[in-house]
């Protein structure tokens, strides 16, 4: 039982840890208060900005890339069989008509099995010859009555596997005959060698690539164009091109292949363009330029210090009519220099805040400074 003496003692410590609680609510609350009231006096600051208006433009972009001629049909031949390169008469830029000698393979294996299976259709060959003569005799001595069907039967069974011995071994002699005619690589048709990819005294297996055969008589220019410059390819399909050595040698060509995706390493699309016309100064590997109009009727270029990032995606800064921003979400089409081309988002006239993105709020007023128009 508790003493009248202790009662107290007890509400004193009770109402202290009251007013410490409410004190401590108290401070919280004015805290709150405090930020509310800077965030309220931030968003209500009027901050000076510098900003672009969109304007597109029906005519497109043009753009201006690197490249290199390389020819339209082009293959890496190898040898069909496996074995040591003897010689390998020709070098990159040799020009080669059909038929003409690539290389050479050690024949010495790919003779001695022709040798084996001449000899081994020979044997067959024997073989026949008995057991159909065994055949023969017991058929008429079957007729006679002087054997049985049985016997018969037998030698009819022998002279067919006989029969289908030979027949294998005639098979293999072909494939050992077509074999060592394959230790010699020959051209498919005229061309000329733009790579080798193995040197007399090697050993190579069968489709290894020894050399690669193009036909020059067909040149493309080819380019490697950086993910996202257009999503399809050019309504015009004509480009441009100058040979980088002499601008004044240049020649039309058409778009005919872009590819479906981009390279997984490089992330860039392979663009090749037909020359039907190629000056016979764009030899193969020569570096060229292309020029082509895209057909990019709405995008729009703006500084990259307009860039500003919502959840992680890219998005910028608008002015409304009252001079205040709001966030827009926005698609990149690629990167130029301290540029941004951008894809969708943005529509004639809207005014695009290029300096002081991350220090503005949705809703902010804003005062606009020498603003200039984005292409």
């Amino acid at each position: 039982m508790r003493s009248k003496a202790g009662l107290p003692e007890e509400r004193s410590t009770r109402w202290l840890r009251f007013a410490s609680g409410t004190i401590g609510a108290l401070a919280l609350i004015l805290f709150l208060a405090a930020c509310h009231k800077e965030e309220k006096a931030a968003a209500t600051a009027i901050r000076p900005v510098r900003t672009v208006t969109v304007e597109h433009y029906a005519g497109g972009e043009s753009i201006s890339l690197t490249g290199e001629i390389q020819p339209r049909y082009q293959a890496d031949i190898g040898f069909r069989v496996n074995g040591k390169i003897l010689e390998r008469p020709v070098d990159v830029g040799t020009q080669v008509n059909k038929g003409s000698l690539l290389a050479r393979l050690d024949p010495q294996q790919y003779r001695q099995d022709l040798e084996v299976a001449k000899s081994e259709v020979a044997a067959a060959d024997a073989e026949v010859t008995r057991s159909q003569a065994q055949e023969y005799r017991q058929g008429e001595l079957l007729k006679n009555g002087h054997t049985t069907r049985v016997a018969y039967d037998q030698a009819l069974k022998t002279f067919k596997t006989a029969q289908a011995q030979l027949d294998a071994a005639h098979a293999k002699q072909i494939q050992a005959s077509e074999n060592l005619g394959y230790t010699d690589l020959k051209a498919d048709n005229d061309g000329v060698i733009v790579a080798v990819g193995a040197d007399a005294g090697q050993v190579v297996s069968a489709g290894q690539m020894v050399v690669r055969l193009a036909r020059p008589e067909e040149r493309e220019a080819v380019f490697n164009i950086a993910e996202g410059t257009f999503k399809s390819p050019p309504k015009d399909p004509t480009v441009e091109v100058d040979l980088v050595s002499n601008p004044e040698i240049k020649t039309a060509g058409k778009v005919r292949y872009v590819s479906p995706q981009a390279d997984p390493e490089t992330r860039t699309y392979t663009v090749r363009v037909s020359l039907p016309d190629a000056p016979r100064q764009m030899r193969l590997g020569a570096n060229v330029t292309g020029s082509v109009t895209l057909d990019q009727g709405q995008s729009v270029t703006i500084p990259g210090s307009a860039l500003f990032q919502k959840d992680g995606k890219p998005a910028v800064w608008l002015v409304e009519k009252d001079n205040t921003v709001q966030l827009k979400p926005i698609t990149v089409q690629r990167y130029q220099g301290d540029s941004v081309i951008i894809g969708d988002g943005l529509d004639q006239g809207d005014v695009v805040v290029t300096a002081g993105v991350q220090k503005l709020l949705p809703g902010q007023k804003v005062a606009l400074m020498n603003a200039s128009a984005a292409q």
